[in-house]
């Protein structure tokens, strides 16, 4: 078993990661958001860390991503949708593999997860902006999610595979 320390260092580096994975490729939406790859690391700590670590090293990853390309206004909502996205992950993942189903049910935590993403944007843009304006970021969270769904996924049993963290 991971001491302590250990487990911080882990979770902290998957915070490194999810904040680079967001900002190394940023498409702008027209609500002043951005499309980025940091859902993948977001996904990839649920299904590796433990639930607090998880979310924190999404929560904090995605937020300082946020507060690094200056979008200060999403870092407190990102921290909780994206903290969120990790612990649905995390439980899902262990409900699956503790019923013994099969792996292609192993994409529904992630898709569970990225429909959260959009949602918890599409609240927090529409009370920023109203509900209507905020439908126009709908469809590019849900290409973000969809990319989030399909990298994360390879990830994962890349890790899997490797069993790196087992």
């Amino acid at each position: 078993m991971k001491t302590h320390s250990q487990k911080i260092a882990v979770a902290a580096m998957f915070a490194a990661l999810a904040c680079v994975a967001t900002m190394i490729i940023k498409i702008p939406t027209p609500l002043k958001g951005y499309v980025n790859l940091g859902d993948c690391i977001v996904l990839l700590c649920g299904s590796i860390l433990s639930p607090a670590y998880a979310f924190l090293a999404a929560g904090i990853g995605s937020a300082l991503a946020d507060v690094l390309s200056g979008y200060m206004v999403y870092a407190p909502i990102t921290f909780l949708i994206k903290g969120v996205m990790a612990l649905v992950t995390v439980f899902l993942f262990k409900a699956i593999d503790k019923k013994g189903l099969k792996q292609p049910t192993k994409i529904l935590p992630l898709v569970l997860a990225e429909i959260i993403m959009v949602g918890g944007y599409f609240i927090f843009e529409g009370i920023l902006y109203g509900f209507a304006p905020s439908a126009a970021n709908i469809p590019a969270n849900a290409i973000q999610g969809v990319a989030g769904i399909v990298f994360g996924f390879v990830l994962i049993k890349a890790f899997e595979k490797i069993k790196l963290f087992k």
